[in-house]
């Protein structure tokens, strides 16, 4: 499925926000002027679409994280000077919209902390008809598909451990994702219900 990137008259004059919740946190891979805590309403991180390049395999795929509908969702906003939008833009397209899994949006995100203020950042959304779309998967589920998994950017194991210490560093639990650290790591049995 391709992928449809946003208009140009989408986004607002002036600098380009990024909002960034797995791995834009710790690994953005393009140059920014500031970076925010930042909270957006109306959409929560969930591991929720198959890997099939970056930490898995179309044959043994793996698990990323996508924004998905409801709830809320703490993560980083990246401030990106109006002289590096159209680079940035294209860096983001070609490592997120590979496979066409995710919808790139604006979405109001508000600042946390000291800056509190709210502003209009390009972030990607899952796609919810798109056949890497995995809906809401169990724990266990969960953990087979990223214990077992390993793509062109490593492991997936790596992946979930890194997204769950950027999160910590801002001060936030996710408790799924602590969770499935915790039984990655062995620290934690899984119990079936």
């Amino acid at each position: 499925m391709a992928a449809r990137p946003l208009p140009n008259s989408a986004f607002p004059h002036g600098d380009l926000w990024v909002f960034g919740y797995g791995s834009l946190m710790w690994r953005p891979g393009f140059q920014y002027v500031a970076q925010f805590p930042a909270r957006l309403i109306g959409e929560h991180r969930s591991l929720c679409i198959y890997s099939h390049i970056h930490r898995g395999t179309p044959e043994k795929p793996g698990l990323v994280l996508g924004l998905d509908r409801g709830g809320a969702c703490q993560g980083t906003a990246f401030q990106v000077a109006e002289a590096n939008r159209d680079s940035t833009l294209a860096y983001l397209r070609n490592r997120e919209q590979k496979t066409g899994v995710y919808r790139e949006v604006m979405r109001s995100v508000w600042i946390e902390g000291d800056a509190r203020q709210q502003v209009h950042a390009l972030t990607y959304v899952v796609d919810r008809g798109h056949p890497q779309y995995a809906g809401a998967l169990t724990l266990e589920q969960q953990l087979h598909y990223v214990a077992n998994s390993h793509g062109v950017s490593g492991a997936n194991r790596d992946y979930v451990i890194s997204t769950v210490k950027a999160l910590e560093a801002r001060g936030c639990h996710d408790a799924t994702l602590h969770n499935l650290v915790a039984l990655l790591q062995g620290n934690t049995p899984l119990r079936r219900a």
